[in-house]
């Protein structure tokens, strides 16, 4: 098997950024360090930086109702509670697909699925991302115009999204927001730039994935049909 493959199939990372850590020099196969195309059998020892890879590890696929007030990495060096705290014994080596901020609720894929992994992150995707949020006061039509086509956050411009008032009062307004980027705070930066503060946001859905059957914090595995439909996307 070439490296790369192997290392994408054990959810180090996609084979492209595993030839890139061959690059940086940091696998090694049986002591010295890995090149390139390189195939590797069952008895080679390949580590990176440092950590060993296991050979045939068992792929694994999770979806959680990600509760806000946690973050979206294996641990937290401010001693904050993180995602993994409540996954599910037994669940093997997976990690965050991607991440929601702190204050953001929803749907999040976990998995040790390196080529997955890296496919559902890269911008390139364009792979579609919805969310429902409540923006405190009203937001007209007008305003959602602005946003439509692409507004300028942090110096660039947003690729275009779709959204729609799901619900509307002199308090509030839901809409429902759909980017294929997912910057840093984009939606919560999207609407800051209409002079709109977003109160919730939760992610609903990725691709035709929805987010159902689970209460806050709660997981379960993907079926196999929704491993497909990801895998195809």
């Amino acid at each position: 098997m070439r490296i790369n493959k192997f290392l994408s199939e054990n959810g180090i990372a996609s084979r492209r950024a595993s030839d890139k850590l061959i690059e940086e020099g940091r696998v090694e196969v049986n002591g010295c360090p890995a090149e390139i195309g390189q195939d590797i059998g069952a008895r080679d020892v390949v580590r990176v930086d440092g950590m060993t890879v296991g050979h045939n590890t068992k792929t694994e696929y999770y979806i959680m109702n990600k509760p806000k007030g946690c973050v979206c990495t294996v641990s937290d060096d401010r001693g904050r509670k993180t995602v993994m705290d409540y996954l599910p014994a037994g669940c093997g080596k997976v990690v965050p697909v991607g991440r929601l901020d702190y204050d953001t609720e929803g749907l999040l894929l976990f998995t040790n699925d390196g080529e997955l992994t890296y496919k559902l992150t890269d911008p390139k995707s364009e792979i579609p991302k919805t969310y429902i949020a409540r923006i405190e006061g009203t937001v007209t039509e007008t305003m959602l115009n602005r946003i439509r086509p692409g507004i300028e956050i942090d110096g660039r411009m947003t690729k275009k999204c779709k959204v729609n008032i799901v619900e509307t009062n002199k308090n509030f307004t839901k809409v429902r927001i759909t980017i294929t980027e997912g910057k840093n705070r984009e939606i919560r930066k999207m609407f800051e730039a209409i002079g709109k503060n977003v109160a919730f946001l939760k992610r609903v859905a990725i691709g035709q994935l929805e987010l159902h059957g689970l209460d806050r914090g709660e997981c379960r595995k993907l079926s196999r049909e929704e491993i497909f439909y990801l895998q195809n996307l």
